[in-house]
């Protein structure tokens, strides 16, 4: 999906003076003759495209800067990532993306896509330890990227689960000035484990594409893989009770509505990363992603999303909502026929 981010012109028109012949020196014969140094008019003319320029310059300068973690020197450039008009909340899953979030893939089956590769520095973990994960986002040329757009709150958005869809985990990498990503992680359990990296790149002239891109970890040990719960609409977190509505197709925009009820009634849900809730749905087997953006506002005191499933199979899906500053993750298991 690409977007573009709208840039403001700046426009301005020079009027000369009429009659204004002070650039010309009247010699003792009456002859006009050119005087040395430049006239007033075109001295006021350069003052005025001078200015132009210092402020188009002073402009991309003072424009927002992802400062996100980066360290002291050169931040990178980053811009609000901004949906073109009719587009309804949607997908991120495949680059290819059309409107109401149908897409003909999922996202983060590969390490490249879309001229992008993702390059972990290090992918080996010790199971339960807390490590680092490192990574850059590479172009066609093998260079780091460094512009990314502010997409719900942040330029870079990891999930990372293992293959059984189990310690599903949301986190927000910081970047350094060379485009190096950095986030404190841990593997609870031995197992295979897949990262994906959510992210906006913002291109020289302001174009936005947006990437999932996908890499395996592996934390070594006795790998025991869990079975996926059965289907079901309703779940239990931290004393919540959530549960959802809606029959999802598979190519079809369908709305997903979910209701979080705590002791007494429906719960004070709080914007979280700038929505009221986050939803990623992961496939079981190839873990095809798809990251799945809702309305604005709350509906009926729920949120809504529209899902595009792009196949049949079991989804597994994780709702990350906020209540009293506190995050929590509801999971649910779908059957798409």
């Amino acid at each position: 999906m690409t977007d573009q981010q709208p840039v403001r012109r700046a426009h301005a028109g020079t009027a000369l003076a009429a009659g204004d012949d002070a650039g010309h020196a009247h010699g003792v014969d009456g002859a006009d003759q050119v005087s040395a140094g430049p006239d007033r008019s075109t001295l006021r003319l350069a003052l005025v495209v001078g200015g132009l320029v210092l402020a188009v310059l002073l402009g991309f300068g003072l424009g927002r800067l992802n400062t996100n973690g980066a360290v002291t020197g050169s931040p990178s450039l980053a811009a609000e990532h901004t949906d073109p008009p009719g587009v309804a909340p949607h997908n991120h899953g495949s680059a290819t993306a059309t409107d109401q979030g149908a897409a003909t893939e999922p996202g983060g089956l590969a390490v490249s896509s879309a001229g992008f590769t993702l390059a972990p520095l290090a992918t080996e973990f010790a199971a339960g330890r807390q490590g680092q994960l490192r990574f850059q986002v590479r172009d066609a040329q093998r260079q780091p990227i460094t512009r990314f757009a502010i997409v719900h709150d942040k330029p870079m958005h990891l999930i990372v689960v293992r293959r059984d869809l189990t310690g599903y985990q949301h986190l927000h990498p910081t970047m350094a000035a060379d485009g190096t990503w950095s986030v404190p992680l841990t593997l609870a359990q031995p197992g295979l484990w897949r990262a994906y990296a959510d992210f906006t790149v913002v291109a020289d002239n302001g174009a936005q594409t947006a990437v999932t891109l996908g890499t395996d970890l592996v934390a070594p040990g006795d790998y025991r893989p869990r079975s996926l719960p059965g289907p079901a609409t309703s779940t239990t977190v931290d004393g919540f009770t959530v549960g959802y509505q809606g029959t999802v197709q598979v190519g079809a925009a369908v709305p997903l509505t979910f209701r979080v009820d705590g002791v007494g009634g429906a719960a004070p849900l709080e914007r979280y990363l700038g929505a009221y809730g986050h939803l990623v749905a992961l496939r079981e087997g190839d873990l095809g992603y798809l990251h799945v953006h809702p309305e604005t506002e709350l509906v009926d005191g729920q949120i809504k999303f529209w899902l595009t499933t792009p196949g049949p199979g079991r989804y597994r899906l994780y709702l990350d909502f906020q209540v009293n500053a506190e995050v929590r993750t509801a999971e649910f298991t779908l059957t798409v026929p």
